[in-house]
């Protein structure tokens, strides 16, 4: 069985797996889109940093982090109003040049899912005992562990057991987290308006300099560095595109929901950093976002001063804001994993849909077993490696984001010249993002190539970058080892293409 979309170039058959269609509205889209990024955690953990490069430019670095984002954004929608598949980048990938390319889309984004789930466990068991006490048994390095084991194995069970149930958390916990941030917000407006009326001159007040890219581009190295950091807190949009056939309209609303959450975000990465930075002021001292004790969380150091006795919810925040990345991250991996063993990558197992939950129960339970050894792996090996192999994320999330870019252009060539739409959308914006994710790729390979980068070298290398490289080739290994593998070779051999596999540049 198969379901079908019509695209402008004809019916393009997607294999039927047995997933609960129509579930999702655009607005769960949207949702799942948001919550996939931990908005509330990115910013606590990101604002800092990039505060240290660029001081007062930091929103127009947000900014400009976020345009890659977008025009890559108009490439999964344009590919998946074609190829709703839950595979995304997989399919998408092999459908424009062949079967090792889409392979390896595939393993970049279940890679970036599973490492990005041991940083997620490891802020989620901290945070849980932040709130316990006086907070001490969060740097209890065993019990965190087991915690953060535990909330993963706790999330992969939810979504083993059901779209509807995982959504129904989902919601619960984009709830907390938003309401949470909201509250944090007013109290800062509420803060700023009062020093304001009282004439006192802590923070800084709102100078459109800030989003001057004159003043900011007199140091370009600072800007591609914060560019960098600010481009990957935007990661986890895409996740309403790996449930598209599970959502209402598979060729437009995952799209649509893609792009509107991608918005959404840069509007609260925004609008949150200017009232921090006009509440707290980019200084060195006290709760200033420059002062380097506070760059790990901008948002622990603030809570107290901001909310009183009410700084615990601000730690719920984040928590909450973990917890639903920890639940949609393992969404795509599976679903991703699901469609590769529905297309021959992967062995049958891994296409195997559970007949009551309507869930992809065995690629599901993989992915949860495997984050669970690599975040136990990681912490027994060492902490600083754990926090090294976290950093080389972004260069798998740049991979797999300009290998669809790429796909896009390639596989719609022979429609660009069809009309201005086409051109923009399906040619001139996915190019121009794909090529700055290239760039940004190979930017952060040499900075993790500094043994002085993150917090271990090994062979006098960055453990980033060693980390990095060695994950993104096991990839390619395990691809050689599926292409001779008997359930897996015609895969690679296209002996038996999947259903509506089309030539390359013909949609």
């Amino acid at each position: 069985m198969s379901t079908q979309t019509t695209t402008p170039g004809g019916p393009v058959p997607v294999p039927a797996k047995g997933l609960r269609a129509g579930i999702l509205d655009l607005g769960d889209s949207v949702m799942l889109g948001l919550a996939s990024t931990a908005p509330v955690y990115s910013l606590a953990a990101t604002l800092g940093l990039i505060v240290a490069v660029n001081g007062n430019y930091t929103p127009l670095i947000l900014l400009l982090g976020f345009v890659p984002v977008l025009f890559i954004a108009y490439a999964f929608r344009e590919l998946n109003s074609a190829m709703p598949d839950c595979g995304t980048t997989f399919i998408w990938a092999r459908r424009a040049f062949g079967p090792w390319a889409g392979w390896l889309g595939g393993w970049g984004v279940a890679l970036a899912g599973v490492v990005v789930l041991a940083n997620l466990a490891q802020i989620a068991g901290q945070y849980l005992w932040l709130l316990v006490g006086d907070g001490s048994l969060a740097r209890n390095s065993l019990l965190v562990t087991a915690t953060g084991v535990l909330f993963i194995v706790f999330m992969t069970l939810v979504n083993y057991r059901g779209i509807r149930l995982g959504e129904h958390v989902q919601r619960v916990l984009t709830y907390v987290q938003y309401v949470s941030l909201g509250v944090f917000a007013v109290a800062i407006i509420v803060h700023i308006a009062g020093d304001a009326s009282g004439g006192s001159t802590a923070g800084q007040a709102f100078d459109v300099e800030w989003f001057n890219p004159v003043g900011a581009f007199a140091d370009p190295g600072a800007v591609v560095h914060g560019a960098l950091l600010a481009l990957f807190i935007y990661w986890g949009w895409d996740t309403c595109l790996a449930v598209n056939e599970e959502t209402e309209n598979p060729a437009t609303t995952p799209g649509r929901g893609a792009v509107i959450s991608a918005f959404v975000l840069v509007a609260i990465y925004v609008s949150v950093a200017l009232l921090v930075m006009m509440y707290a002021s980019v200084g060195t001292e006290g709760i200033g976002l420059g002062n380097e004790a506070n760059q790990g969380d901008v948002f622990l150091a603030m809570k107290d001063v901001v909310l009183g006795p009410w700084g615990w919810l601000i730690v719920v925040a984040v928590l909450a804001s973990v917890l639903s990345s920890t639940q949609t991250t393992i969404l795509p991996t599976a679903r991703g994993t699901l469609s590769m063993g529905v297309h021959g990558a992967l062995p049958p197992k891994f296409g195997e849909v559970h007949p009551r939950n309507q869930t992809p129960g065995f690629s599901t339970q993989v992915m949860g077993a495997a984050a669970v050894g690599y975040y136990v792996l990681m912490s027994l090996l060492s902490e600083n490696l754990l926090a090294d192999s976290i950093s080389s994320i972004s260069l798998f999330i740049a991979f797999y984001y300009a290998l669809t870019g790429f796909a896009c252009v390639w596989y719609f060539r022979a429609t660009l010249r069809g009309s201005a739409r086409n051109l923009w959308f399906r040619g001139i914006l996915p190019l121009i993002g794909a090529l700055l994710l290239t760039a940004a790729f190979f930017v952060s390979a040499v900075q993790m190539w500094d043994p002085a980068y993150g917090d271990t070298q090994i062979f006098g290398v960055g453990g980033a970058f060693v980390s990095g490289v060695v994950l993104l080739a096991l990839g390619v290994v395990l691809a050689a080892v599926c292409r001779f593998a008997p359930s897996t070779r015609n895969y690679f051999l296209q002996r038996q293409p999947a259903a509506g596999a089309l030539q390359p540049g013909r949609p």
